[in-house]
């Protein structure tokens, strides 16, 4: 069931229409060739699947060396400059080089923490005995790139009626252009459509409505509703980084504990 205007308060950025309700059939069929990841784990109380904000790491680790290599250089021409001439910069010059060095080394710093500071997924499990769903959230804020209170994972915890998916899209820096579409799910006031948190779920419209379905199918009827995937689970702790320095740096997923064991049995 599609909705042709937005059904939660605020809709997510770049809205396109919402998907089904946790009480409502999945809008399509799960197809396994299709998918990135098989889920991390299913068995009769929950559901595991991966889940990452995140694409382009290693790209990333190095566009923040090299933003903040280049705000020292700045940094250093200017010092370089005054003795040198044993005089200041004029006023113009020497301000864009201040904020220059300022931009750059704070986006460089942004970048180097979401690379080494996100882990290496961020799962989210479906427990259909306790109607809850965990989620392996990391967050972030670009305003407060020192932060150590705003930056860090988080296990959260929802029950499962409280949850929207929303298909949402958004023009993105992309070589070509064009649009970046992903499915986001929100968390509602219970008995409301009054949003009171919001975290994305899946890259691709396409992947991201059959994993919806897949969580649909496996709260409503167990198991046994799903496909079966030709190849295993990845093992996103335990697999070899040696050629990737993003993901060599990145922690690996550790849930609290007593989530983690709330999270995978029943009542």
């Amino acid at each position: 069931m599609f909705f042709t205007e937005p059904l939660l308060d605020p809709p997510a950025l770049g809205w396109k229409r919402d998907l089904p309700m946790p009480d409502q059939p999945a809008s399509t069929v799960p197809y396994p060739p299709v998918l990135p990841h098989p889920p991390n784990h299913l068995n009769s109380i929950y559901l595991e699947l991966p889940r990452s904000a995140y694409r382009m790491r290693s790209l990333c680790a190095y566009i923040a060396a090299a933003l903040i290599l280049i705000s020292f250089l700045m940094l250093l021409t200017g010092v370089a400059y005054i003795l040198a001439t044993t005089s200041f910069l004029p006023f113009v010059p020497s301000v864009g080089m201040l904020l220059s060095f300022i931009s750059s080394f704070w986006l460089g710093i942004y970048a180097w923490r979401m690379t080494v500071h996100a882990p290496r997924d961020e799962p989210i499990r479906f427990n259909r005995l306790r109607r809850k769903v965990y989620v392996y959230r990391f967050h972030h804020d670009g305003l407060r790139p020192f932060s150590r209170s705003a930056w860090g994972v988080r296990a959260e915890v929802y029950d499962w009626a409280d949850l929207r998916a929303e298909v949402c899209s958004v023009y993105g820096p992309m070589g070509t252009g064009g649009l970046i579409e992903s499915v986001s799910i929100a968390v509602v006031k219970p008995g409301t459509h009054q949003v009171i948190d919001r975290f994305h779920f899946a890259h691709g419209t396409m992947q991201g409505e059959m994993y919806w379905a897949m969580a649909l199918l496996f709260m409503q009827q167990g198991p046994q509703a799903l496909p079966q995937f030709p190849r295993p689970p990845r093992d996103w702790n335990n697999e070899d980084v040696t050629f990737n320095l993003a993901r060599r740096l990145a922690p690996k997923v550790q849930w609290p504990t007593e989530i983690d064991l709330e999270s995978r049995t029943a009542p």
